[in-house]
């Protein structure tokens, strides 16, 4: 498995009910910084929750890319409530409170934290990520393809700002859209440039990020993926938008996957696990079950977790927790609450014949069988052997077959728990996953999931 190595980013629980104001979650900011002197883009996806072609294209810049020369700023979250809710804005449209916004207005703390990022002496250029209706066209066409219509676009306030540099905002998009449409699946998908002419009465529009920005002296642009299309293909085209930027800011640049539709399909799926309890419980949320019953959780203890994409987030809905990627629901966990024991970090086991030290918050391949090595005052609990009269199962070979389908962590059946205690103490848990088409057996199939870890990575939070 291909590891993505970033710095540690702790992402807590907030621990009441997530319908309400108080628990809602806040957005992250990501420093995608390669050490070489350039310029800095600011990206922001999510600021409407029911956007994910948008809020997936930022979230694949933080997981994905490599900046070589320049900085990359991402705000891939930016109102993750609404992005969970699948609404637009719980409380209003949050891209419409840039020109004015009440105290007490839940957005408040969020909108003026993301002003100070966008006004940042640093910050060169701005980039606000969006999903829109059909596809705009200069003249009417049809319903779907006319002037009133935001999909395929590159959207700018004016023509031109007064700025040191990137000023000449129509000249850079008319660059971006040209270098978009080299690489269109049809003509009927290609970008224009579409100026609201804001300063000339659009009232709607003097609300919103982008005029905000620009009169701050920042040049700002905003894209539009179409919402005709799925969400991969909507990320595929804004990625597109967002290289050409890069390229015309001078921002180099690498990502690990090929940048097709197909690309951004698989990696937009991938790579989505979660580690709870500094290592103490990994799961691969990817093909979850809807329901993973009997999690042991910290007893009087917040969720504090890793997760390996910046739009994971666990959320308490009052007796389970909801995990999410975006606006998906992967799964619900059903806690069962225990003290926790921290005298050892893994165990001994015996997989397909091979003696490996394991740790906690792993998940191993097994071809055939598996056997955690008996450890004194160690309990084992595979979830879902059973054998009559045995309340510990170190020091038994297992195989898939001794293991009911239903206690799967997975829909597929082939992914199970191995939970250790230590007395009555929860100690730590392996995923052991019975693979089908086994690789040779080496200490680098123990794969440790790679977490977001990102030293610069800000976590805002209301004052």
């Amino acid at each position: 498995m291909k590891k993505i190595f970033l710095t540690i980013i702790f992402c807590f629980l907030v621990t009441t009910n997530w319908g309400f104001a108080e628990s809602r979650l806040d957005f992250t900011l990501y420093k995608l910084e390669s050490g070489q002197k350039g310029n800095t883009l600011l990206v922001i996806g999510g600021i409407q929750g029911d956007e994910p072609g948008g809020f997936n294209a930022a979230s694949l810049l933080v997981t994905n890319y490599r900046i070589k020369k320049g900085n990359v700023w991402v705000v891939p979250n930016m109102n993750f409530h609404s992005i969970i809710n699948r609404k637009r804005g719980v409380y209003g449209d949050m891209n419409r409170k840039f020109a004015f916004i009440k105290s007490n207005d839940p957005d408040y703390h969020s909108i003026k934290k993301i002003k100070k990022i966008i006004t940042h002496e640093k910050v060169d250029l701005v980039i606000n990520l969006h999903d829109g209706s059909g596809f705009y066209r200069p003249n009417y066409i049809d319903h779907l393809r006319n002037p009133r219509r935001w999909g395929q676009s590159v959207i700018i306030d004016q023509e031109d700002i007064n700025t040191k540099q990137f000023g000449n905002l129509g000249a850079i998009s008319r660059y971006v859209v040209k270098q978009v449409n080299r690489y269109l699946y049809d003509d009927e998908h290609a970008y224009h440039v579409k100026n609201t002419r804001t300063r000339m009465g659009n009232k709607e529009m003097a609300k919103t990020l982008t005029y905000f920005a620009i009169n701050n002296g920042k040049p700002a642009f905003g894209s539009e993926g179409s919402k005709t299309f799925p969400t991969y293909k909507r990320a595929y085209y804004l990625l597109r938008v967002l290289e050409a930027y890069m390229d015309y800011m001078g921002i180099k640049y690498e990502r690990d996957f090929p940048l097709t539709a197909r690309g951004v399909y698989n990696v937009i799926n991938s790579n989505l696990n979660i580690l709870l309890y500094d290592n103490k419980i990994f799961l691969d949320i990817k093909n979850a079950r809807n329901i993973l019953n009997y999690m042991p959780l910290k007893i009087n203890s917040d969720i504090a977790f890793k997760p390996s994409n910046p739009l994971i987030a666990i959320v308490n809905s009052g007796t389970i927790y909801q995990v999410f990627h975006g606006n998906r629901r992967m799964t619900r966990l059903v806690p069962e609450y225990l003290p926790y024991d921290w005298s050892t970090n893994g165990v001994l086991m015996k997989i397909d014949g091979h003696l490996k030290e394991v740790s906690f918050g792993e998940k191993i391949d097994i071809t055939n069988d598996f056997l955690v090595v008996p450890q004194e005052e160690y309990r084992v609990n595979v979830i879902g052997f059973k054998k009559q009269g045995i309340t510990n199962e170190s020091g038994i070979t297992i195989f898939r077959k001794d293991i009911g389908k239903q206690f799967s962590v997975d829909k597929t059946s082939r992914i199970f728990r191995v939970e250790v205690y230590h007395g009555e103490k929860f100690t730590g848990m392996i995923l052991a996953n019975f693979v089908q088409n086994p690789k040779i057996f080496s200490s680098s199939n123990l794969q440790k999931v790679s977490m977001l870890q990102k030293p610069s990575a800000e976590k805002i939070r209301p004052n």
